[in-house]
């Protein structure tokens, strides 16, 4: 069992979670501050963080089932644990309920806003595995799902949703639909010839780069009306022009003619993005 459980692990990129993770500890503690003027309570920090670890696991391990078929063909995809047949779909679909458990037990433990949000979350967990077979749109609805972290972190804490929640609900949603831009320019061609959708295959490479630009530009002008309209300071400021220099740098990283440094800029540069972000936040708000 433990092995199994290690394979899912490896499957769907658990120590991804970092990504996300932050930007929902950020919601956390700027509608905390916002709202209540206090840091949030340490049971809010650990609910808030087992909603995120069963949230995300249950969402890439539905993603795995319900994209095997498509691994199977795809050369880069292939050997990923379910087409490889090195766990199976009954084993992985217990792993998918378990985690929906834990995210369901730990909205309870929140508040009831929290809870009646459940459903929606849920909608677009199980949803934008499916958006790549009818629309090149599937970018966005994986930015609004992972954005839906700091959204929830921030009703976690508050019981309440404020216009600085949706702004940084803008700046993750855009932020994730520009990498994941970059991400899918990997599969362009195979995507074109099986009759997947994304922006790389419909617009082209050299068109999806600058479209994943702009997704960026709109993320560092939702952060930087946030960072205005926050009770932080010159410190948070400092952390989102920090961030999008690092969005600068990760579009360095990649062009039409050379993707070869295409996971250095989707999971190192995001990683670090994240965290810093965070990072900078405890900072002004300890400064």
């Amino acid at each position: 069992m433990l092995n199994k459980l290690k394979i899912i692990l490896e499957m769907i990129k658990f120590e991804h979670t970092v990504f996300a993770l932050p930007f929902a500890y950020l919601g956390a503690l700027l509608g905390s501050l916002t709202v209540n003027g206090t840091w949030p309570p340490l049971m809010d920090w650990v609910w808030i963080t087992l909603a995120m670890v069963g949230a995300r696991s249950a969402a890439m391990s539905l993603n795995r089932v319900i994209d095997a078929r498509i691994d199977k063909v795809n050369p880069r995809t292939a050997e990923r644990a379910i087409p490889a047949g090195l766990i199976s779909k009954v084993e992985t679909t217990a792993f998918i309920i378990g985690s929906f458990l834990l995210l369901f037990i730990s909205a309870f433990q929140l508040n009831s806003l929290a809870v009646s949000l459940l459903p929606l979350a849920v909608f677009f967990l199980v949803i934008y595995s499916y958006t790549k077979r009818f629309t090149w749109a599937c970018h966005l609805v994986l930015g609004i799902t992972i954005a839906i972290a700091p959204l929830g972190g921030w009703v976690g804490t508050t019981g309440g949703l404020h216009l600085e929640a949706f702004l940084l609900f803008i700046g993750v949603a855009f932020w994730t639909a520009g990498f994941d831009v970059i991400y899918a320019t990997q599969d362009a061609e195979h995507d074109r010839a099986v009759g997947l959708y994304s922006i790389p295959s419909r617009f082209g490479i050299p068109n999806a780069l600058w479209i994943a630009k702009a997704f960026h530009i709109i993320t560092f002008v939702a952060l930087v009306s946030l960072a205005l309209l926050s009770p932080l300071g010159w410190l948070f400021l400092a952390g989102v022009v920090i961030a999008g220099a690092i969005m600068v740098y990760e579009h360095s990283l990649v062009a039409p003619d050379d993707l070869s440094k295409v996971n250095v800029a989707f999971f190192t540069m995001n990683g670090i993005m994240s965290v810093s972000m965070f990072l900078f936040t405890i900072g002004d708000v300890l400064v």
